[in-house]
C-alpha cells in the first residue's frame, strides 16, 4: 500500500513566514538554526506527513519573514507563540523541534509559553553560550557580506567565489540557498548584516529565560538530540539543561555532525516519530 502524498499549504501570519506538510492528526511546529529557513525540514516533514501536521516556520530575518533590528530569544520566542497561537496552535499545545538557533527559540518559548507546548525536541544545542556557533559564523556570515553580488551573472559564479573561503561544498549550498535574483541583480534574502553584528547575542541564552519568574521550568517530556561528532552538547551541560527540563532525555545519534537532520534523517525521523507519539 502507497503512502499518501503529503499535502503543501501556505500559512502566512502578519509577522512570520511558514509552509504545512502533511494532514496527520498529530501537530509539530518546526523551527530552523541560523541562515537556514523551514523548508530545510521539508524531507523530514514528508516523511512525518502521515501522521503530522507540520508546520515549518521561518525564523524572523530569514527565509520570507519580515527583518528586525535585533536578536532577543525572548522577543523571538513571544513572537513564534503569537504565530502559533493564532494557528497551528489555536486549538491546543503542539509539538515543537527546534534546531539549533531555532533550538534555543524553542526552548525559550517553552518556558516562556508552556500552554503551547506538549512536547519538546531540542537539536545539538544547549541552553548557554554557544561559542562553537559564534565562532563559525563569524567567519560565514563574513564571507557572504564580503561577496560582490552585483559582479555574479549566476549562482555557479557566486558558488565559485564563496568556495576561495568556505571549502565544503554542503555548507556553501546551505548558505547559497539564501541567495535571491531579482531584476536581474542577486542579493540575499536573510538579514545578513544585522546577524553578524548581533552573533554574541546568537550564540548566547537568555538567564532568566523568564524574568517575572525565573525559577520557572517545562515540566512536559524533552527529548535533547546531539550529533556524535558535533561539540554543540557536552556532558557539562547536563546540569543546566536538566534544571530547566526536569523531564529531559538525551539521545546522541552516530555519524552525525551538527546538522543531525540532514546527516542522518532517517534516525533522525525514527527519533521524532517514537518521541512524539509515545504514550
Amino acid at each position: 500500500m502507497t503512502s499518501p502524498q503529503p499535502h503543501f499549504t501556505p500559512a502566512h501570519d502578519a509577522s512570520l513566514a511558514s509552509t504545512r506538510v502533511g494532514e496527520g492528526p498529530r501537530r509539530v511546529a518546526f523551527l530552523h538554526g541560523l541562515m537556514g529557513r523551514g523548508r530545510n525540514f521539508t524531507g523530514i516533514a514528508k516523511d512525518l506527513a502521515d501522521d503530522f501536521t507540520c508546520e515549518l516556520i521561518d525564523l524572523p530575518d530569514h527565509g520570507q519573514s519580515p527583518w528586525t533590528d535585533r536578536v532577543d530569544y525572548q522577543e523571538i520566542a513571544d513572537r513564534v507563540a503569537a504565530h502559533l497561537r493564532a494557528g497551528l496552535a489555536a486549538e491546543g499545545p503542539v509539538h515543537l523541534v527546534g534546531h539549533s538557533m531555532g533550538g534555543k527559540v524553542s526552548m525559550a518559548l517553552a518556558l516562556r509559553h508552556p500552554d503551547l507546548v506538549d512536547r519538546l525536541v531540542v537539536v545539538d544545542i544547549a541552553p548557554r553560550m554557544s561559542e562553537s556557533a559564534t565562532d563559525e559564523f563569524v567567519h560565514l556570515l563574513g564571507t557572504m557580506r564580503r561577496m560582490d553580488l552585483a559582479s555574479y551573472g549566476s549562482r555557479a559564479e557566486a558558488d565559485a567565489a564563496m568556495a576561495e573561503h568556505v571549502h565544503d561544498e554542503r555548507v556553501r549550498g546551505f548558505l547559497l540557498q539564501n541567495l535571491r535574483r531579482e531584476s536581474g541583480r542577486f542579493s540575499w534574502q536573510p538579514n545578513i548584516d544585522m546577524l553578524f553584528e548581533h552573533l554574541e547575542q546568537v550564540g548566547r541564552f537568555p538567564d532568566p529565560v523568564v524574568p517575572e519568574d525565573p525559577e520557572r521550568v517545562f515540566d512536559r517530556p524533552v527529548l535533547w538530540l546531539g550529533g556524535a561528532d558535533s561539540d554543540y552538547i557536552r556532558d557539562e551541560d547536563v546540569p543546566g539543561m536538566r534544571a530547566l527540563f526536569p523531564r529531559v532525555v538525551r539521545v546522541t545519534v552516530r555519524d552525525a555532525s551538527h546538522w543531525v537532520h540532514a546527516d542522518q534523517p532517517e534516525a533522525f525521523v525514527t527519533a521524532l516519530r517514537t518521541f512524539l507519539t509515545a504514550d
